[in-house]
C-alpha cells in the first residue's frame, strides 16, 4: 500500500483485471491529485502493475483483496470494475470501514437505485449534490441518452436503437461475445428484447426505449443507430441545430453533419454524434452515436465523476488531445 502525498486524494480499484480496470488505471495514474494506493484482481496477484499497464511507473502490485480488507482500506475513493451482481457485499465492507468513501460503482447493480447519483455528466451533472454513491451508467446505454436526449420532449413513439460493440464490451470472460474465431466475419445479436441498458435508459430517459444489441469483430468501440419518431415535422437544419446547441458547451461530445465511424472514436474520449437523415414527411429522423465503450462508456466517465465528488475539474486526466477523431482521419 502506497502513502498519499500532497493531501492528494487516494483511490483503489477493485476488479483491475479487466479492460476498463487497465484505462482506469491509466488515467488515475496521470490525475494530479490522485493517488492510485491498491488494484485488486485475484488472477493478476501479486504481479507488478507496470507489467501490465504500459506506461505506468511505480512499484504498486495487483492484490487479491477481500471485501474487509478493501473496506479497512480506507480510501476516499473506491471504483468497482466487477460483474454485475457483486457490488453490494463491497459497499457494506466499505460503509463499515470508512462510510464517507466515494464509491463508482460501473456495474449495473445501482443504476435503479434513486439513492444512488447516476453519473452521465453531460445529462445528469445538474443533479449531483455531494453523493457519494455513484452509478456508472452502461456503455450502450450513454449513447443512447445521448443520441436521443436532444429531442426527447419532441417524441412520438418509443425510440428504436440499433447497436453494434466491439467485442471487449464482452470483458475478459470467455464466452461466445468475445471469442475472436466466432466473430470472424459475422455479426452477432444477443439480448435482443429486455437488455439490461433498454431498461436502464428507459428508466432514466422516462420513455420506452427499445434496443436490439450486437457484438462484431472489432475489439471496441460502439456504434449506435437511434430510429426516432417526432410528433411534428421538423427541418433537418433544425434537427442538427437542436444536437449542436444541446452539446455546445460538452468538449467530450461533438456534433457532425455526416455519420460518424466507429474506426474513428476507438481509444479516444469523447462521444460523436451525426448522420442526421430525416424520412419523407419530416416526422422519422435518424442519428448515429458513437464512442469508445472502454472509455467514455466506462473508464473516462467514471474519472468525470470522480473529478465532480471531490470538486475537480470534470475533465482532469482526460487527454484533451485524444477526445475526437481529427477531421478525415480514418
Amino acid at each position: 500500500m502506497t502513502t498519499p502525498t500532497d493531501n492528494k486524494k487516494t483511490v483503489g480499484i477493485v476488479g483491475a483485471r479487466g479492460h476498463t480496470g487497465a484505462e482506469l488505471i491509466r488515467l488515475i495514474a496521470r490525475h494530479p491529485q490522485l493517488e492510485l494506493t491498491f488494484v485488486s484482481s485475484r488472477e493478476l496477484a501479486g504481479q507488478p502493475v507496470s507489467a501490465h499497464i504500459e506506461g505506468f511507473a511505480g512499484d504498486l502490485h495487483y492484490e487479491s483483496l477481500s471485501h474487509e480488507d478493501v473496506g479497512a482500506r480506507g480510501a476516499d475513493a473506491v471504483i468497482l470494475a466487477l460483474p454485475n451482481g457483486k457490488a453490494a457485499e463491497l459497499v457494506a465492507a466499505i460503509d463499515a470501514g470508512k462510510p464517507d468513501t466515494v464509491i463508482v460503482d460501473l456495474s449495473a447493480d445501482y443504476r435503479f437505485n434513486s439513492d444512488w447519483y447516476y453519473g452521465l455528466p453531460e445529462l445528469t451533472r445538474d443533479a449531483y449534490n455531494g453523493q457519494r454513491r455513484i452509478s456508472n451508467p452502461g456503455c450502450y446505454a450513454t449513447a443512447m441518452q445521448l443520441a436521443i436526449a436532444p429531442l426527447l420532449d419532441q417524441l412520438a413513439g418509443p425510440p428504436q436503437c440499433f447497436g453494434v460493440s466491439g467485442y471487449s464490451g464482452a470483458g475478459t470472460t470467455p464466452s461466445d461475445k468475445n471469442n475472436t474465431e466466432l466473430l470472424r466475419d459475422n455479426l452477432m445479436p444477443y439480448g435482443l428484447t429486455d437488455h439490461m441498458h433498454e431498461r436502464e435508459v428507459s428508466r432514466h430517459l422516462g420513455v420506452p426505449v427499445e434496443f436490439m444489441p450486437h457484438v462484431a469483430q472489432h475489439f471496441r468501440g460502439i456504434t449506435l443507430t437511434a430510429n426516432l419518431y417526432l410528433q411534428q415535422a421538423m427541418p433537418l437544419d433544425a434537427i442538427r441545430a437542436r444536437y449542436r446547441d444541446r452539446y455546445a458547451d460538452e468538449p467530450l461530445v461533438r456534433v457532425l453533419d455526416e455519420a460518424p465511424w466507429v474506426s474513428r472514436i476507438a481509444g479516444r474520449h469523447g462521444v460523436e454524434i451525426g448522420g442526421f437523415s430525416l424520412a419523407p414527411g419530416g416526422k422519422r429522423v435518424v442519428v448515429v452515436a458513437t464512442l469508445d465503450n472502454l472509455l467514455k462508456g466506462a473508464a473516462t466517465q467514471a474519472m468525470q465523476n470522480l473529478n465532480n465528488a471531490f470538486g475537480f475539474a470534470e475533465l482532469t486526466s482526460i487527454p484533451l488531445d485524444q477526445l475526437h477523431a481529427k477531421d478525415g482521419a480514418a
